[in-house]
C-alpha cells in the first residue's frame, strides 16, 4: 500500500473517532435542543391555527343580525379624499365618486396628487378642470408617503366626515350616504368600515391568493369583532372618519405605513367606537404578480407590527378597554405571530433533521407526521376556503391551496422580514403596486 492511500485512511480512521467521542455527543444535544423547540413553536402554531378555526365556525354558525343601517335625516357636508401617486386608476374612483346619490352641494371630491410623473399630474389636473367638484392638490413630493398627504388634504377639507379611497377602489352611488350614517346616529362613533370586494379575485394565483387572505379579515375577523363587541378597524379604504376627532387626535401619522390601524389604535385607546359595516361593499383590485403580493403583505407587516409596539403599553395595560376588546385587538396581531411560527417550525425542523443521527429515512413515519403537522396547523387554511366560498370562489379552493403552498410559503418569508425589520428598528419604504386600473381607458 502506498503512503498517500495510508494516510487518508488514517485521517478517516481520526475523523471518526473525533466524531463518535466529541461530534456525535455534542450534536445529539443539538438535536435535543431543536427537536423539542420545533415542538414547542408547532404547539404555538397550533393553538393560533385552532384559534382561526374556532373563529371560522363562530362566523358560521352565529346568526346574530349586522348592524342595523338607519337613513339619513339630513345631509352633512362630507370630503371624499384620494390619495394618490403615479396612478391613473384614481380617476376611475373620482368618476364613480361623481356618481353619488347624495346632494351636489353636500360634498367635494379632493385628490392628493404626489406623483412624480408629469403625465399623470397632466391627465388628472384635466380631469379637475371638467369636474366641478374636484379639486387636486399636488404637493413638490412623498414626503410621509400616504398618511402625509392625507394630512396635506386635511387641511384643505370643509367636510364634517372624511370619506377615503385609494385609487384603486370603485364606490357605488349609495357608498356616501350609507358610510357616514353610523356617525351621525351616534357619536361615540369616530370611523366606519366598509367591507372589501375585489372585482379580480379570479384573475389567476396571486389574485385568488390575495383574495383568501382579504376576505379572511372581512369575511371572519371583522364580523367576529363586530358580534362580540362591536368592535372593529380601519383598513386603509372604503372608510369614513369624524374630521375634528382626527383633527383634535393629532392627524395621521406622518410616514406610518399603515396610517389606518394606527389611527384605529389611537381611536380605541381615547374610548371611541369603530362601526364596521359588512352589508356595505366597496369593489377594489388585487395585487395580480408575486411580487406585488410580496410587497404589499411586507408593508402592512411592517406597519402593523410598528403600530402594535407603539400603543402596546396604552392600550394593553390601560383601562378603556375590558379584557375581551384586548383580546380581540390582539386577533389582529395573530396572524403575523401565526407567520413567525410557521417560519421557525421550518427552520427547528430542518436543524432538528440535519442534526439528528444518521438512520434510514422511515418514509411511512414522516409522511404521516408531515400530514399529521399540517392538520394540527391548517386553522387559517379552513379560513381561507371558508373566505374565498363567501365571495363566490369556492370553485377555486384549489387553486387557493395549490399557491397557498408555493406563493403563500414566500409570502410568510417577506412577512417576516417585515416584523423583523420591526423588531431590529430598521425604516422601511412604502412600495407602489401595479395596477391594472392605471391603465383602463376612461369615459
Amino acid at each position: 500500500m502506498s503512503v498517500l492511500p495510508q494516510k487518508a485512511v488514517e485521517l478517516a480512521e481520526l475523523y471518526f473517532q473525533q466524531y463518535n467521542e466529541l461530534g456525535r455527543p455534542m450534536l445529539d444535544v443539538l438535536h435535543a435542543i431543536f427537536n423539542n423547540a420545533f415542538y414547542a413553536m408547532l404547539t404555538v402554531l397550533a393553538a393560533i391555527s385552532m384559534l382561526y378555526f374556532l373563529t371560522t365556525i363562530y362566523v358560521m354558525i352565529n346568526r346574530k343580525e349586522p348592524y342595523k343601517e338607519k337613513e339619513l335625516q339630513q345631509y352633512p357636508f362630507v370630503t371624499v379624499q384620494i390619495p394618490t401617486r403615479n396612478e391613473l386608476a384614481a380617476l376611475k374612483c373620482a368618476e364613480k365618486c361623481l356618481e353619488f346619490d347624495y346632494p351636489k352641494d353636500k360634498y367635494e371630491i379632493l385628490i392628493g396628487d404626489d406623483s412624480d410623473k408629469e403625465y399623470v399630474s397632466a391627465r388628472i389636473k384635466q380631469f379637475a378642470e371638467k369636474h366641478e367638484l374636484v379639486k387636486v392638490y399636488k404637493r413638490a413630493n412623498n414626503s410621509g408617503y400616504k398618511a402625509g398627504n392625507l394630512n396635506n388634504l386635511l387641511s384643505h377639507s370643509r367636510g364634517k366626515y372624511l370619506a377615503l379611497f385609494d385609487s384603486d377602489f370603485l364606490p357605488g352611488k349609495d357608498f356616501i350616504r350609507r358610510i357616514i350614517s353610523p356617525m351621525e346616529h351616534d357619536s361615540s362613533i369616530a370611523g366606519v368600515q366598509a367591507r372589501w370586494k375585489y372585482f379580480n379575485a379570479g384573475q389567476n394565483l396571486v389574485s385568488i391568493l390575495g383574495a383568501s387572505i382579504g376576505s379572511v379579515f372581512h369575511h371572519i375577523a371583522l364580523p367576529f369583532f363586530n358580534n362580540r363587541k362591536r368592535l372593529s378597524v380601519l383598513c386603509g379604504s372604503a372608510e369614513a372618519v369624524r374630521k375634528d376627532t382626527l383633527i383634535r387626535l393629532g392627524g395621521w401619522e406622518h410616514g406610518s405605513l399603515t396610517e389606518d390601524i394606527e389611527y384605529s389604535l389611537r381611536l380605541l385607546e381615547n374610548g371611541h367606537k369603530i362601526q364596521y359595516l359588512p352589508q356595505l361593499e366597496c369593489e377594489n383590485e388585487l395585487p395580480f404578480t408575486p411580487a406585488d403580493l410580496y410587497r404589499q403583505q411586507k408593508r402592512w407587516a411592517y406597519g402593523v407590527l410598528f403600530s402594535l409596539r407603539e400603543h402596546f403599553k396604552t392600550l394593553f395595560l390601560g383601562k378603556k378597554l375590558d379584557l375581551e376588546e384586548k383580546l380581540l385587538v390582539s386577533y389582529i396581531f395573530s396572524g403575523y405571530m401565526l407567520s413567525m411560527a410557521l417560519a421557525s417550525v421550518v427552520i427547528l425542523g430542518a436543524l432538528s433533521i440535519i442534526t439528528h443521527e444518521p438512520a434510514p429515512i422511515d418514509f411511512g413515519k414522516f409522511f404521516f407526521e408531515s400530514a399529521r403537522n399540517i392538520a394540527a396547523t391548517s386553522g387559517l387554511l379552513f379560513a381561507g376556503i371558508y373566505g374565498l366560498i363567501k365571495i363566490g370562489y369556492g370553485k377555486r379552493v384549489v387553486h387557493m391551496l395549490l399557491a397557498a403552498f408555493s406563493i403563500g410559503l414566500i409570502v410568510t418569508y417577506h412577512v417576516n422580514v417585515g416584523i423583523l425589520r420591526v423588531l431590529a428598528g430598521k425604516p422601511m419604504q412604502w412600495y407602489l403596486l401595479n395596477k391594472k386600473g392605471n391603465t383602463a381607458g376612461l369615459k
